[in-house]
């Protein structure tokens, strides 16, 4: 079982890595956004492994929390987009 959890912190961790690359150079606003939405994702994966391995969960609710939060800055990039995006004034 350690050996599955350290694997999955491995592959997350390289994810992780491969999203802060795609989030600094990434062409444009909508990429990068969608790169911290998949950054939140692995995170809230991340801390939802380290709860199974330390048995606490406690982690979990952080791992909510933080879900939440991902998804509420989706929308409001979503609205952001919506409302005709960045400008000149």
């Amino acid at each position: 079982m350690d050996t599955v959890i350290q694997i999955s912190q491995i592959i997350m961790s390289v994810a992780l890595l491969l999203t802060f690359v795609r989030v600094v150079r990434g062409p444009s606003l909508p990429d990068r956004v969608v790169a911290l939405e998949l950054f939140s994702t692995t995170v809230v994966g991340l801390v939802g492994v380290y709860a199974i391995k330390s048995d606490v969960a406690s982690f979990l609710d952080a791992a909510i929390v933080i879900a939440l939060m991902g998804f509420l800055a989706a929308i409001a990039f979503a609205r952001f987009l919506e409302r005709g995006g960045p400008r000149d004034d």
